[in-house]
């Protein structure tokens, strides 16, 4: 996957994250929490055996979704 594609997923699932969430912040920090959350995402998808990030599709969308709405959660729990 390029660094276009990584920037628009992750931008697309920080934001749908931050609104699953309740967080508001920034577009630059919502990218950094997409792209973040894919590499998270990917990782906890594959140790259930199921395929991580593959390119630009709903799916790697999804994945980055899930990823960093668990980094937003584990973010929130280490706040309080």
């Amino acid at each position: 996957m390029g660094i276009l594609s990584w920037v628009i997923v992750g931008g697309l699932a920080g934001l749908l994250a931050q609104y699953l969430m309740g967080e508001r912040s920034g577009c630059l920090v919502a990218v950094l929490i997409g792209i973040v959350g894919a590499v998270i995402g990917g990782f906890v998808l594959n140790l259930f055996g199921i395929g991580g990030i593959n390119g630009l599709s709903l799916w790697s969308i999804i994945v980055a979704t899930i990823g960093a709405v668990i980094l937003l959660a584990a973010f929130r729990a280490f706040r309080r």
